[in-house]
């Protein structure tokens, strides 16, 4: 993930400069335990800011509506009672070539400030602190104690210091190129490492894309540059700076981050062109440069400039676009994995129990034998004789010889009455056994639909997949299979979207993407001409064939739906899979059934295909 350097920082704030200051504080809403947002209404808009202490994804910019769920963070509720009603009169760096930023509050535009809320957007030491105008530390989003650093303790009631002042170089535009590449390349080294080494508020996306830009490798020699080279680069060099200090920031999203520099086209020289510091003809087709940002991406070399990147029409939506979506991949991921091995680790052990219960009752079904032994035993007491350790006895019913285990210390009467025993503990364990047994398969029946749903979350799409992983993951946790000390509820407002799909005739087709959609798609939105789906004994979605009054679903739309059915189910690797559908009407759930667990009557079988499946 692309850290905010200076550059970034420095446009963001830009933007929020010229578009919300001054601005009312309205609210103050925590999202998690590394983002603050701040609700601001100005005289022409309101909107949200996020500030970010995130350890890789540290930042400030204008951030989308928090979910409607209850904020029980102590750091916001400081933050609202100490800020609400205020107006945000300042956004500043507090110096030179600093990440560090103050929001400055007053009671009104143009009076003193009388709190500064410092964002210190520096990696994994990035904080957000609350002082007063005295600049006693009042909070901070986590406190640092002395324990932990010497250098910079951060504890509320104590002044604020500034973070420790960088000691490299602060770039300058007035520095003459001479003196600008021998500081450079002073000690030979990789081109990227001397720059960054030589000067504060750079950072390695920056560098990367301002070398490229010029047409050179990051990796190479700063003594293999030859003085056209050097021109190049210092022409960027001095373009970065004058962008910095003219607020000339164009926003863009390359496949390897972002950039916030439209960076000027190279200039070509003896007819070649280097594209990740490989140099090519001029004449060469089209090659996808893997650039870290600025200029790059779809490029033919002595055929014009393509750009293969997303324009943003501002430092705040590419900012909040990217970071969004990099936390959620992250937080996917995390709970994605979290709730596999959870699955994985319960289904193995209800499974465990299954089998130790069919084991119980394969031992009951001689219960009958025991009772026959023991009749036939009492029936034929004469031919019992002292010391027998088995006794052979023809059945009553086949008059074939029945071998009879005895006991010798025991007489023929003790031996059947410990027979008649045997037969009544396992009929008494078959009884037991058997309603246990049918819970737990109930239960792997339940984690296996769950399971289910969770193999079509393979990657990380949209932020309905982050949802709907929510959703399974509340799911869990209201059933008791999951503990979660700092759980809290998703936004019942922010409902996701069925997967949709339209048929060869046009029908639409909606398949549910977890429990709680299931039981939605076929209790609440099923209607009575529609057709409902599902694979047969193998958990899979519900899909629900939107049929309109009037109309009749062809053999295709059946088969589309049955495939798609089957692609939304545990055999989506299959070849073909056994689907069925009938009306809404005949299914029905179970008194004390869980989530998506459903029965179903007069229903037919259609073989899916969920290799030809369009998802």
């Amino acid at each position: 993930m692309q850290p905010v350097d200076l550059t970034t920082l420095t446009a963001a704030c830009s933007e929020l400069r010229a578009q919300w200051l001054p601005a009312r504080l309205e609210q103050v809403y925590q999202r998690d335990r590394f983002t603050v947002s701040l609700a601001l209404r100005t005289m022409n808009k309101r909107g949200w800011i996020d500030l970010s202490w995130h350890p890789v994804a540290a930042r400030i910019c204008v951030g989308d509506p928090p979910p409607r769920i209850p904020d029980t963070f102590t750091f916001s509720q400081q933050l609202r009672h100490q800020l609400s009603g205020l107006a945000l009169v300042s956004i500043a760096p507090i110096s030179p070539w600093e990440r560090v930023v103050d929001l400055q509050f007053a009671q009104r535009p143009g009076e003193p400030a009388l709190w500064h809320l410092y964002a210190e957007i520096i990696g994994k030491y990035s904080n957000v602190i609350l002082t007063a105008h005295d600049n006693l530390v009042v909070t901070c989003a986590h406190q640092v104690s002395a324990k932990q650093s010497s250098v910079r303790p951060i504890q509320t009631g104590q002044p604020y210091e500034m973070p420790p002042a960088l000691t490299d170089t602060a770039p300058s535009a007035i520095e003459p190129q001479n003196r600008w590449q021998e500081r450079i390349s002073l000690v030979p080294g990789q081109l990227h490492r001397n720059l960054l080494k030589n000067y504060r508020g750079l950072s390695k996306a920056l560098i990367w894309s301002m070398i490229r830009s010029a047409n050179l490798d990051p990796e190479q020699s700063t003594d293999s540059l030859s003085p056209h080279d050097w021109q190049q680069l210092f022409q960027r060099w001095q373009y970065w700076l004058e962008s910095l200090e003219n607020s000339k920031f164009k926003p863009s999203l390359t496949a390897q981050g972002y950039t916030v520099i439209d960076w000027p086209a190279p200039e070509n020289h003896n007819n070649v062109g280097a594209v990740d510091g490989a140099c090519v003809p001029s004449n060469t087709s089209p090659i996808l440069s893997p650039l870290g940002g600025g200029w790059g991406g779809l490029t033919s070399i002595g055929t014009g400039r393509e750009e293969l990147t997303s324009a943003f029409p501002s430092v705040q939506e590419l900012l909040n676009s990217y970071y969004t979506s990099e936390i959620n991949q992250e937080v996917f991921a995390q709970v994605r994995h979290q709730l596999s091995q959870k699955l994985i680790n319960l289904l193995a052990k209800l499974k465990l129990k299954a089998n130790t219960f069919k084991q119980k009752l394969q031992q009951s079904e001689v219960a009958d034998t025991h009772k026959s032994q023991a009749d036939l035993l009492m029936a034929n007491l004469q031919h019992w004789q002292p010391g027998m350790k088995t006794i052979s006895l023809p059945d009553f019913e086949t008059n074939q010889p029945v071998a009879i285990p005895l006991n010798p210390e025991k007489n023929a009467v003790q031996n059947a009455q410990a027979l008649y025993k045997k037969h009544q503990k396992l009929k008494r364990a078959r009884i037991a056994v058997e309603p246990l047994l049918a819970a737990v398969q109930e239960e792997i029946d339940y984690l296996e639909q769950v399971e289910a749903a969770l193999s079509v979350l393979e990657t990380y799409r949209n932020t309905q997949d982050l949802q709907t992983l929510a959703e399974i993951r509340e799911e869990l946790i209201q059933q008791k299979y999951l503990d979660a000390p700092d759980y809290r509820s998703t936004d019942k407002n922010a409902a996701i979207e069925f997967h949709r799909y339209q048929t060869p005739s046009g029908f639409e087709l909606l398949i549910g993407r977890n429990n709680r959609q299931n039981d939605q798609l076929t209790f609440r939105v099923a209607g009575d001409y529609d057709i409902w789906f599902h694979t047969l004994e193998i958990p899979g979605s519900h899909a629900l064939l939107r049929v309109t009054p009037g109309t009749v679903a062809e053999e295709a739309d059946l088969q589309f739906a049955a495939n798609m059915a089957a692609y939304y189910s545990r055999a989506r690797q299959s070849e073909q899979v056994p689907v069925v559908y009938t009306e809404p009407k005949y299914v029905y759930k179970p008194k004390g059934a869980k989530p998506g667990m459903v029965v179903y009557k007069q229903e037919r079988i259609v073989w899916g295909r969920p290799q030809q499946a369009t998802a």
